[in-house]
Parts: structure tokens; C-alpha cells; sequence
């Protein structure tokens, strides 16, 4: 399949504290896991961006980097920073730690947000920001949130139009849902390389 009129988005502004080192340049099968998930989005996307702090890091991945605009807002600033510097109207964003991110599912959330500004998985009251899909539409309420020094990514949620995709949805794509997990510790680091 040709890759969609969409942005992807990959997020590695995160400090990383927990793991002692940047989970971005973690090796998986002898390469770095955000040059994974770079060729995972490019399957999906014409257009790929890496979000961070700081772009030099990122330099060598043959990618546009993009710094934030709102620095000290966590998640949040960052996917402002790539919906506002994305080519395409739709945007598709997952984080740098995101060891299983799913084509296939990721073209599923280009058909959930058809007619929403936000498509994104939510358990219960339990809401996944990430490996979801985000539209131009969301930068003024982004923008208000964060004068607001408000962090979650959901904070804006009230105030566009959401797709709240259910865990039943997403399984024919990934069953286990595997896509939504994230990488934080060394013991889930290695949890995620005996699974690999």
C-alpha cells in the first residue's frame, strides 16, 4: 500500500530518567529503536518528523527534526510543535519508546478520524494519547491548554471533536495490543527485547 496524504509523528522529547539514557537509541536487532519505528511510519506516512528537545541529537536519521514551541509542557508540547509543523492536515503520533508500532493499526486510525479532530484508543477511562491520530484543527485549543500551563494531552480533548476508539476495535489489528506499550524502565527494556 502506498503511504497515506498524513504526517507521522515521532516523539523523543522525554528525559528518559527512569532508563539512565536516551530510549530513542536503544538497539533492537543491532539498530535503534527510533530508526524502527521511523520505517514502520514510512510505510504509512509521505511524511515523517521526529520531535524534540533538542534536533541535533536526531540529526543522522534522514528525517526532519522539529523543535518544540512550548518548552516544559511535556507530551503535550511536542505534539503541538509536529501537528503545527506536519505538511499534511492529519497527523499520526507515537512516541520514541513505542517498541510495537503497528502499520496496519495506524492505517486503521486514519479511517477512525475521518470527520473527528482526535482518534485515540481509550480502556475503560483509561485514555492512549499516543498512537493516535491528531488534525490541524486541535492547534487552537492545543495552544489554549498549554497558556493554561496545563500538561495532559487531554486536557484539549473538550474542546474537539473525538474519536474514542475501543479495545475490541483495534484487536482484529493487534490483538494483544501490543502498539500502546512504552518502554520507561531497564526491566521493561528487557521485557520488550525477550518479546522482540
Amino acid at each position: 500500500m502506498p503511504p497515506e496524504q498524513v504526517t507521522g509523528l515521532v516523539l523523543a522529547g522525554g528525559e528518559s530518567r527512569r532508563m539512565g539514557r536516551n530510549k530513542a537509541f536503544l538497539e533492537l536487532g543491532g539498530r535503534p529503536l527510533i530508526a524502527i519505528i521511523i520505517e514502520r511510519m514510512e510505510q504509512v506516512c509521505a511524511e515523517v518528523l521526529v520531535v524534540a528537545r533538542d534536533a541535533a541529537v536526531y540529526a543522522g536519521l534522514g528525517v526532519r527534526t522539529v523543535e518544540d514551541r512550548f518548552r516544559g509542557v511535556g507530551v503535550l508540547g511536542g505534539l503541538h510543535a509536529g501537528v503545527e509543523a506536519a505538511s499534511f492536515d492529519l497527523t499520526l503520533a507515537v512516541a520514541c519508546d513505542m517498541p510495537f508500532v503497528n502499520p496496519r493499526l495506524l492505517r486503521a486510525f486514519i479511517g477512525w478520524a475521518e470527520g473527528y479532530d482526535v482518534a485515540v484508543l481509550r480502556r475503560g477511562e483509561r485514555v492512549e494519547p499516543l498512537h493516535g491520530a491528531y488534525r490541524r484543527t486541535c492547534l487552537p485549543a492545543m495552544e489554549a491548554v498549554i497558556r493554561e500551563h496545563r500538561r495532559r494531552i487531554i486536557s484539549f480533548f473538550p474542546q474537539v471533536r473525538v474519536r474514542y476508539v475501543s479495545p475490541e476495535e483495534a484487536r482484529p489489528f493487534d490483538p494483544d495490543l501490543r502498539a500502546f506499550r512504552n518502554v520507561n524502565t531497564p526491566e521493561e527494556w528487557e521485557a520488550v527485547r525477550a518479546a522482540w
